[in-house]
Order: structure tokens, then C-alpha cells, then sequence
């Protein structure tokens, strides 16, 4: 079985160095369009900012036209009410308006995080499928592509125009009413941030294992429910459900803890913030006593300040926000950084097929250093003709189909198709021209028409048709309601095990490649299906280039050449006749088999050893 060698503990990098790879996606390139939306949105989030600062002073203008003596001057505070109505509703307008045009950036933002991280799953190799959970990876592609929009949004409409609000205040109370408010202004925003910022990182330890522990959980969960049936076989549903609880018990301890450690946030934030807006009013007051301000400053200086803690109390929330976006973009990061373990090499050429001849040159292969698999495999499939390998379980047969595949890459030697080596050739272009039957084939929770087409990107219904009855399967699906528009649910769970291998030859025919592997595809089928699917996958193979990877000795009698492998190496080859002949390995097989038939009570006494887990992940 591949080593799991996923970095658990990776280091998590600087929060700049997160956020500066996530910027592109704030001026996306070669899209005019978008960037001028982002245009339109700061335009739009400077006119806010003009006529929030603006209210204040129609404020102050009411009151001061509103004292003793002043009623002669009603029309004008009426006109500056009705201005600053109209101030409120512009703000509105103008905040709903910058949404509006910035919708789009983000979405799009979202759309090109989430296409760039699955292409680059799909592109990773077989081992880091094997080893990953799925619940915990779509958990974590979920968050990051989630905290894209929210970082755009509060970078560029939070941040941005709360440093321009404290500007403009600090000009205004320095024109107005000197430098004292002015300091004691950025010395309060100084002591907010920092504070801030101390009590958000002590948090940030606290959602990461809250996250980590909802990972688990998810995980958990998805595992149980794709597994469903051996929970079923082995009675452990109670198991499954104390196991879930756990996790989640865990994290509901996390998530207590996380959301209780807001609480002083928000305490010391109000404490802060409301001894600024005391400190300020009591000085605006005393001013006024000595008639340096009028009524009207005292309201002006405390709907400036309101409008400035409105964003600073939002601040906590945003900066808060912001860092926990970073630690799930660095999740989602960290799978993008995956390193792919099997590249092209530079300029590679596309695999060009003209007959199908196969050779294995000495090929030495393990998926752990320690642990070889093949060693020093070497055989020849001539072009149109039939190979066999056949063996015990553990020998490296299924782990031939995979290295054909380029799934892997050997440690020595050479796999070549018509002379060209195949680790030297485009992936897309090897994998396009083999075609292959698994043992276990799982299909897409889709239509049955939809799994036929996927041998091919384009096929046509005429394509699928074709490719059901090539497969034997065309009748059986005529005779469904909704024939070929019918659902075969998750895995293909709602056909039996002869309709998905129909199935799935119908799939590779739909694709006709020149060359065929066939991993055991009918040793999981009873004795009548099989022999109706081996029909089938004779005819299919007749035209093609084939390796044909078996359990059961009797599928293979017809091939033109057949390998017998024992630890990893060929220690027989021949066709069924000298093989039989040579009374090596291959014989004894065939005896046991056919005693087997003839007795199934002796074969099951006798039968072979179970596979073990590494050799099931061959």
C-alpha cells in the first residue's frame, strides 16, 4: 500500500505571505470587465465616506439654529434637516450601490479559487488519493473559497475606508477644535488596535483546533456514510455514532471556548472606545462653557466620533474575520501546494499509437524504498494480441495495470508503447489511449447515459447507444421507464454487479481506445454472470492490444500469451497449453481451480489466503 507522506505538521507561513498570494484575485487579469467594477465600487465607497462626513455638519447646523432667539432662522434648520435626511438615504444608496458592482468581483473571485484547487486534485497522483479523507478535504475547500469574497469585501469596504473616516476626523478636529483631540483621537485608535490584535491572536490558537476538530468531525462523518454498508455488515452503527460524538464533543469544547474569549474582546473594545467618546464630549462641553464652541460642536464632535466607532467596532470583528480567513486560505493553500508527484518532463510529446506493441523492461517498482513490488518484470505484448497475468494475491498483477497507467513512476527500467517511453510522453495523451474494466467498478451518482459518455468528452447519444449494445446491456436499459435517463445512485448502488460491468465495458467502448486492461473484471460476479460478461469482454478484446490481469485461470485459456507472477517476478510464460504442459506454477494453479469447481466444499478448505490490506491497495 502507498505510504501516507502528507505533512501533518506542516509550518503555517506569515499571515502577509497568505494574503499576498491571495491579492491577484482582487485585480483578476485579462478581465477588463471585472476591474472595472472594482473601479466603480471605491469610487462609490468615496462618495459614502464624502456624504457620511457631511451629515455631521448638517447635524451641528440644526442644533445651532435651534437656540434662543434663532426661530427666525426655522426655514434654514428645516432645509438642513431635510439635508441630512437626504445625507442618510444617499449613504444607503451609495453603500447598496457598491455592493451591487463588486458582487461579481467576488463571485468570480470564489469561482477561480475553487476550478484552480480541484484541477489540482485531479492533477495529483494516486497516492495522495489513497490516503486522503474526502470530508476533510471538501471541508477545507469549502472555507477558503467561503473566506475569499468575505476578505475582498472587508479589505476593500472596511479597512480602506475606515483609515480614510480617520484621516478626514483628524483634519476636522484639528481645524476645529485643535490638537488635543486630534492626539487623544490616534492615541485611543492605537490602544484599540493593539489591543485588538493581542486578544485575536490568543483566539486564532483557539480556532484553529476548533477548525481542526470540525475537520475531524466532517471527516468522520462522510467516512461513515460512504461506508455505509460495512457499518451495516458489522453492526456498528452505535459504534459509528459514539464516534461522531466524540469529535464532536471535542469541538463543541473548542467552539465554547472560542466564542466565550469573544466576550473580553468585546468588553475591553467598549471600554476603550467609550472612554474616548466620554473624554472627548466632557472636553467639547468644557470648551463651550467658555464659549469657544457653540451646542451644535458638542453634537458634531459626537457624530463624528459615533460614525468613527461604527467601523472601529467593526474593526475587531473585521480584523478577527480577516485572520481567520488566512488560516483557512492557508488550508486550502496548503492543498493547492501539494507538490504533484508525477510531472511531464518538459516539452513532452504526445503518446502516438499506431499498433499497440507493450513492453516491460525491467521493471523495478515499490510503492514504499522499503518494499519492493516488481522486481525486474519483463515482458512483450505484441501489437492486437492478448497477454494474461496471472499469480497469487500480493504478486504485483493489479500494480502492472497501474504503472501502464503512469499512476506511478518506477524506480528502474522501462515501460514502452510502439517504442516510446511512456514516463517521457503527455499523461493526457497515454491515459487517453488505454481504456480499462476494473473489478470494482464505481460509478457517478448520475444517469446511466451520462456513465456511458464519460469514455468520451463529446460522445453522442448515438455514441452511448452503440456502446450498450456492444456491452450486452441495451436491452436492459430499453426496458427501464426512463431508459437511459435513469439514476444509478451513489456508487452505482441501484444496479447489480453484472449491470455496472456492463457498464463499464460500455463506457470503454464509448472511448475505443487501441489498447485494453482488464483488472479482473469478472472474478467479483457469479458463474452464470460471468460467463455472459466474459462473452462480452472477448469481443471487445479481439480488436485491440490487451492485458488481461485474472484470478479465475478459466477466463484466460484463449490469450496469446500468458505471465504467471510469484513475488513480484515472472517465473512462467507461454500460452495455456505449454504452461499446462511445463507443470510449474501455472498448473498447479489450474488443478486447484478446477478441483474447486468440481468439489466447492475441497476448494473452500483449500482455497487461497485472503489478500492482505497492502496487497488490496495494489
Amino acid at each position: 500500500m502507498p505510504p501516507d507522506n502528507q505533512d501533518k505538521d506542516l509550518p503555517t507561513p506569515p499571515a502577509w505571505a497568505t494574503l499576498r498570494r491571495f491579492l491577484p484575485y482582487l485585480w483578476p487579469a485579462g478581465e477588463p470587465n471585472l476591474k472595472a467594477r472594482i473601479i466603480v465600487a471605491l469610487v462609490l465607497v468615496l462618495l459614502g465616506k464624502a456624504i457620511i462626513l457631511v451629515m455631521p455638519f448638517a447635524y451641528k447646523g440644526i442644533i445651532d439654529r435651534m437656540g434662543p432667539g434663532m426661530q427666525a432662522g426655522v426655514a434654514v434648520a428645516l432645509g438642513l434637516v431635510l439635508a441630512y435626511a437626504g445625507a442618510r438615504f444617499g449613504g444607503v444608496v451609495s453603500d447598496n450601490l457598491r455592493n451591487v458592482a463588486f458582487e461579481r468581483v467576488g463571485r468570480n473571485a470564489q469561482r477561480l479559487m475553487a476550478e484552480q484547487t480541484l484541477r489540482h486534485l485531479h492533477n495529483l497522483s494516486l497516492r495522495f488519493h489513497l490516503n486522503r479523507k474526502t470530508g476533510g478535504v471538501t471541508k477545507v475547500i469549502e472555507r477558503g473559497t467561503t473566506s475569499i469574497e468575505t476578505m475582498l469585501h472587508f479589505l476593500l469596504f472596511n479597512i480602506a475606508p475606515t483609515a480614510i473616516e480617520l484621516i478626514a476626523v483628524c483634519i476636522i478636529f484639528q481645524v476645529k477644535f485643535g490638537f488635543g483631540l486630534v492626539a487623544g483621537t490616534l492615541v485611543m485608535i492605537a490602544l484599540y488596535t493593539a489591543f485588538t490584535q493581542k486578544i485575536t491572536e490568543w483566539r486564532n490558537a483557539l480556532r484553529r483546533e476548533m477548525v481542526d476538530l470540525d475537520t475531524g468531525a466532517t471527516a468522520h462523518a462522510v467516512d461513515s456514510l460512504l461506508n455505509f454498508e460495512t457499518v451495516k455488515y458489522f453492526t456498528a452503527e452505535d459504534r459509528e455514532a459514539a464516534r461522531y460524538g466524540a469529535a464532536q464533543r471535542s469541538y463543541m469544547n473548542a467552539a465554547t471556548k472560542s466564542n466565550n474569549s469573544l466576550a473580553m474582546l468585546n468588553i475591553g473594545q467598549a471600554l476603550i472606545t467609550n472612554v474616548m467618546m466620554g473624554g472627548a464630549m466632557a472636553f467639547t462641553v468644557w470648551g463651550w462653557a467658555q464659549g469657544r464652541f457653540t451646542p451644535g460642536d458638542v453634537v458634531l464632535v459626537n457624530a463624528l466620533l459615533m460614525q468613527l466607532f461604527r467601523p472601529l467596532d467593526l474593526l475587531g470583528m473585521v480584523y478577527r474575520t480577516i485572520r481567520q480567513g488566512l488560516i483557512d486560505m492557508e488550508a486550502m493553500f496548503r492543498l493547492i501546494d501539494t507538490e504533484t508527484e508525477i510531472k511531464d518532463v518538459p516539452d513532452a510529446p504526445p503518446l502516438t499509437v499506431t499498433a499497440g506493441d507493450i513492453r516491460f523492461e525491467d521493471v523495478v517498482f515499490g510503492y514504499d524504498p522499503d518494499r519492493t513490488i516488481l522486481k525486474g518484470v519483463s515482458f512483450h505484448v505484441a501489437a492486437g494480441t492478448t497477454l494474461a497475468v496471472v499469480g497469487h494475491s500480493g504478486a504485483g498483477k493489479s500494480t502492472i495495470a497501474r504503472l501502464l497507467f503512469r499512476f506511478y513512476d518506477i524506480q528502474s527500467g522501462r515501460i514502452l508503447i510502439d517504442g516510446q517511453d511512456i514516463a517521457r510522453v503527455q499523461q493526457t495523451s497515454l491515459r487517453a489511449a488505454i481504456g480499462i474494466v476494473p473489478q470494482d467498478m464505481v460509478l457517478f451518482n448520475d444517469t446511466i447515459g451520462y456513465n456511458i459518455a464519460y469514455g468520451r468528452d463529446g460522445a453522442t447519444q448515438a455514441d452511448i447507444e452503440a456502446g450498450a449494445r456492444g456491452a450486452a446491456i441495451d436491452r436492459f436499459i430499453d426496458s427501464l421507464p426512463k431508459g437511459y435517463d435513469t439514476r444509478v445512485g451513489e456508487r452505482g448502488l441501484k444496479l447489480s454487479g453484472g449491470e455496472k460491468q456492463r457498464v463499464a465495458i460500455a463506457r470503454t467502448l464509448v472511448k475505443d481506445p487501441p489498447i485494453l486492461v482488464l483488472d479482473e473484471a469478472t472474478s467479483a460476479l457469479d458463474s452464470r454472470t460471468e460467463a455472459a460478461i466474459q462473452t462480452v469482454l472477448d469481443d471487445v478484446a479481439a480488436r485491440r492490444t490487451t492485458i488481461i490481469v485474472a484470478h479465475r485461470l478459466s477466463t484466460i485459456v484463449h490469450a496469446d500469451s500468458i505471465i504467471v507472477m510469484d513475488d513480484g517476478r515472472v517465473v512462467e510464460q507461454g500460452t495455456h497449453a505449454q504452461l499446462l504442459a511445463l507443470g510449474g506454477h501455472y498448473a498447479q494453479m489450474w488443478m486447484r481451480q478446477q478441483a474447486e469447481r468440481m468439489n466447492p466444499e475441497a476448494g473452500l478448505a483449500a482455497s487461497e489466503p485472503s489478500a492482505s490490506l497492502e496487497d488490496a491497495a495494489e
